[in-house]
């Protein structure tokens, strides 16, 4: 009996050495959607008012485990099912993120005029929060957490991909490690980018001095957190649009041998550019059909 009971150790101390080598693996794999995930992510994080950012990125983490709670089972479902799904919902998501991407493109070019015309109602609306601001916070969480969505399914189907030859037991538990990886890095790293500026305002009221390290690391962290935000903005922007492209290309075989001599990142920019640009006017008139049921 005793026997029985380290071999049944064996055999744990083995899965969970396999498990460790195929959650290495699968994290490495998907490292490049990690990173986009973390610039989408931090852009949508930011712009409310400072009491409101934790807790705004508290809910969107939430409906990020959500997200990969409704997403798992149904992946590994669809993989013994009918295989030919997974692609084919990617290729949809794919197609929501373009349009993500190149509608905020469209935003900074043709709507800079209208928002420097509203800009003093923003700023009475970040100073007196309403009605008004809550509904718009509701809105960019809602976004937020379609737009993880998709990236979760991306990273969910790539990490599968990576233990596809391995026992179920292991493809369930190293993909569901690589999710939890994913949501707590992700999220935790916002945080910490979002919270930068008090950050900074501590090490300044924490030195007694007028000069000093603290208080230059201070002030850096005060001044940094503008530039970073917009330059989060202009990498989520390219991140969703080359996580499209990138979908495009690795499941349109058509698309996928269209331009054999362009450097893959160009290519994966033109397609992400093109499927928002079809999107775009189909966005268009279905929240227009939207708002004419609701009248």
């Amino acid at each position: 009996m005793a026997s029985g009971f380290f071999a049944i150790l064996d055999d744990i101390a083995a899965l969970m050495d396999d498990i460790a080598v195929t959650s290495k693996i699968a994290t490495k794999q998907t490292a490049g959607i990690l990173g986009d995930d973390l610039a989408v992510n931090a852009e949508k994080a930011t712009g409310f008012l400072s009491s409101r950012e934790i807790p705004v990125l508290m809910q969107i983490m939430k409906g990020s485990f959500i997200n990969k709670l409704i997403i798992l089972p149904i992946a590994f479902l669809l993989q013994w099912l009918y295989p030919p799904a997974i692609k084919l919902i990617l290729v949809f998501g794919g197609l929501y993120l373009a349009y993500e991407g190149v509608e905020k493109i469209i935003e900074y070019f043709f709507h800079k005029k209208e928002d420097k015309e509203t800009g003093q109602e923003v700023i009475a609306e970040i100073e007196e929060p309403s009605d008004a601001g809550e509904n718009e916070e509701k809105a960019k969480i809602k976004s937020a957490i379609t737009t993880d969505f998709i990236l979760s399914i991306e990273i969910v189907i790539i990490a599968l991909g990576t233990v596809l030859n391995q026992s179920l037991t292991i493809q369930i538990i190293t993909v569901s490690i690589v999710a939890i990886i994913a949501t707590i890095g992700v999220y935790g790293i916002v945080a910490l980018i979002v919270r930068m500026d008090d950050a900074g305002y501590k090490l300044i009221r924490k030195s007694k001095k007028d000069k000093g390290f603290l208080v230059s690391l201070g002030t850096f962290l005060v001044k940094a957190l503008p530039w970073v935000i917009k330059g989060l903005g202009v990498v989520g922007t390219i991140a969703l649009i080359l996580v499209a492209g990138g979908i495009f290309d690795h499941n349109i075989d058509y698309l996928h041998h269209l331009l054999p001599n362009f450097p893959s990142m160009a290519k994966q920019a033109i397609y992400g550019i093109v499927g928002g640009l079809m999107m775009v006017p189909l966005f268009i008139l279905f929240k227009k059909g939207l708002a004419l049921v609701k009248k």
